[in-house]
């Protein structure tokens, strides 16, 4: 998955930093694209000496590398950068280096969708000692936002639920959602499934989570069983195909970076069976 780095180690502990010689500066368009050079067939990021920034603020390091998000308008004097969608960067790069990208996208979204404070609208200001927004003028206090979702293995005997969106990605997945306030994980597994497919679960189990900077995402994967019949009422709203498929026949997305495709490809190798 896209956060297995190893021997890569990232360290995401807040530093007030400032950009030095050597450092990467990572800078997003108004559109969140980022500034990349990919000539190479990896994803390199501008340092200190090849771009600039008025604000900038300190990210995360991965090993010795230190990552800076500019949060302010930037200018890259260096050739051979140009600037890419993050699913752009997805679908044609991969290693720590997309990892450090989407990690960065998350933090620099919050930061830009969060720059008056909510209470009285006086301009946020960097906390100094943590990583949050402080309001001058109020003293409100933000921290980053982190958004909780499901992605849900639906198992009927020797088949899995495979769907595709309406909209988006367009490779197979599974179903998935946001949890709303007030439900568990579990709760909101019951409920997306049903409000998707029309499937009731059963034996909902945890599987494994994944950081999923591109939609401020944290991902939590979870198996169950469909009760009954199974049938499916597919939401065409959400869903353009929702089916239940044989292991033998699932097809797995391009690459290895998500929670879905792992978790497809696990039922579909016999690592995962109904009831385990």
């Amino acid at each position: 998955m896209i956060q297995d780095i190893y021997p890569d180690i990232l360290d995401n502990s807040y530093s007030p930093l400032t950009l030095g010689s050597g450092d990467f500066l990572l800078c997003f368009d108004r559109e969140g694209r980022l500034l990349v050079n990919g000539e190479s067939g990896a994803i390199r990021f501008p340092t200190a000496e090849e771009a600039a920034a008025e604000r900038s603020v300190y990210g995360f390091s991965v090993n010795e590398d230190r990552y800076f998000i500019a949060l302010s308008e930037h200018s890259c004097k260096a050739e051979g950068f140009e600037y890419f969608n993050m699913r752009g960067l997805r679908d044609r790069f991969g290693g720590t280096e997309l990892f450090a990208a989407f990690t960065a996208y998350h933090l620099w979204r919050w930061y830009d969708d969060n720059r008056c404070c909510g209470k009285c609208g006086t301009p946020l200001g960097l906390h100094g000692t943590e990583r949050a927004l402080l309001c001058p003028e109020c003293g409100y206090i933000l921290y980053p936002r982190i958004n909780p979702a499901v992605i849900v293995g639906v198992i009927k005997g020797d088949s899995l639920l495979i769907t595709r969106y309406n909209r988006g990605y367009a490779h197979n997945a599974l179903v998935a959602g946001f949890t709303e306030i007030g439900e568990t994980l579990e709760q909101t597994v019951s409920r997306e499934v049903m409000e998707e497919t029309g499937v009731r679960v059963k034996n909902i189990r945890y599987y494994k989570s994944q950081p999923w900077g591109m939609a401020q995402d944290i991902l939590v994967g979870f198996y169950c069983e469909a009760e009954g019949s199974g049938k499916i009422h597919m939401d065409k709203n959400e869903l353009k195909y929702a089916e239940w498929v044989k292991r033998e026949d699932i097809v797995l997305q391009p690459n290895n970076f998500s929670l879905t495709n792992e978790m497809m490809r696990m039922f579909r190798d016999g690592l995962i069976k109904a009831g385990e």
